[in-house]
């Protein structure tokens, strides 16, 4: 038997009565209250999540701008210090590699954080690809991740951010060397989840020391840790793609509807840009969209959909959603039935049941 991996804040999950699964070769906590709880105090109050399986990939040198604008689909050359970009790496054929967010830590010194599952292939693709002056170092192991995801996120961090204004950070930018609680991290204003939030990258040793502070902290708001249950549901609702299911080798950004970070008009040619072009230029043979059910069901990655007699694609995450307390999923279908209020029929254990096409988001949180 393959022996799992496991974080730094392993040891902590029983004392929260963190429930463990694998997940792609991890012993993650799945939830620790339950699932729905914790969805609703990251929708409502916040929540803490243990991300540190994540993997970190160090980045610098002179060439390493013109290296990244070769290997991403969005323009790199757009990213600032302290600034941070969503992006994806692309096959030849438009498949995706994976999907990723860039830190500009200095001038050509740069924080790639890739997906779990992804590590080891990430780190060869872009490891093949290497040209000119550029250090490419896996440093996963050196650091963990934490996120506190929520409307009331700011406050609870804020009593450990010391005299930093966490208010000053912006959406998709992040300070380093920010002391919480004596503890030094990196802390960026993004998530996965739909709601406003910090993610922070630490030492290993420090993790468990950072996550207790902030449950501490977070007492009187109602702060729980959550599992993976929970970030999927949060994260499903708000349509953030989740890459073997939304995102492969064989959907591309375009069909996974993450358009807005590829940029086929950048001067720099990047490997997938002419699949890309040639894919917008004739027109997306599939598109992602939102599936209501109608007869009662619920839709699970892999299901087929059918109208009449015709398959027409599949469910790629599907659940009852805990906000909106109905039974949706994300499908990836033809275009020709994309259009919204086409009726659809989603195969569930052997009976086509009733569904309808969607708009997606689900779920939008209201701006303040």
């Amino acid at each position: 038997m393959v022996e799992l991996q496991r974080t730094p804040l392993f040891d902590v999950y029983k004392q929260y009565g963190g429930k463990t699964i694998d997940f792609g070769g991890w012993e993650l906590p799945v939830q620790f209250s339950g699932i729905k709880e914790e969805h609703e105090a990251v929708r409502t109050k916040a929540g803490l999540f243990d991300v540190s399986h994540m993997g970190e990939f160090e980045l610098k040198g002179t060439d390493s701008l013109a290296f990244l604008q070769k290997m991403m689909t969005n323009d790199v050359s757009k990213l600032k210090i302290q600034g941070a970009q969503y992006t994806a790496m692309c096959y030849e054929n438009g498949g995706t590699v994976d999907d990723l967010i860039i830190y500009m830590l200095e001038q050509d010194h740069y924080l790639l954080v890739v997906n779990a599952a992804n590590i080891e292939k990430d780190f060869k693709w872009l490891e093949d690809h290497l040209e000119g002056d550029v250090e490419l170092k896996n440093i996963s192991e050196d650091l963990a991740q934490l996120a506190i995801q929520g409307p009331a996120a700011q406050k609870v961090l804020q009593q450990l951010a010391g005299d930093l204004d966490l208010g000053s950070i912006g959406f998709f930018k992040f300070n380093q060397e920010v002391n919480v609680n004596g503890k030094s991290a990196l802390i960026s204003r993004t998530g996965y989840t739909g709601e406003d939030g910090f993610e922070i990258y630490c030492k290993p040793q420090d993790a468990a020391s950072i996550w207790h502070d902030i449950l501490e902290a977070g007492k009187e708001e109602g702060v729980l840790p959550c599992g993976l249950g929970a970030r999927d549901t949060l994260r499903f609702e708000a349509n953030l793609a989740l890459y073997g299911q939304e995102l492969s080798p064989d959907i591309t950004p375009l069909e996974a509807g993450i358009g807005f970070a590829v940029k086929l008009n950048k001067e720099a040619d990047f490997i997938g840009k002419e699949a890309l072009t040639q894919q917008k230029e004739t027109g997306l043979p599939r598109k992602l969209v939102g599936v209501e059910m109608i007869d009662r069901g619920i839709p699970r990655h892999g299901y087929a959909i059918y109208q009449e007699e015709k398959k027409i694609g599949e469910v790629t995450t599907g659940t009852q959603s805990p906000t909106l307390k109905r039974n949706i999923g994300l499908a990836l279908l033809e275009k020709a039935f994309t259009e919204v209020g086409t009726e659809v029929e989603v195969e569930i254990r052997g009976k086509r049941l009733k569904a309808v096409v969607t708009s997606i988001p689900f779920y939008k949180r209201e701006k303040k």
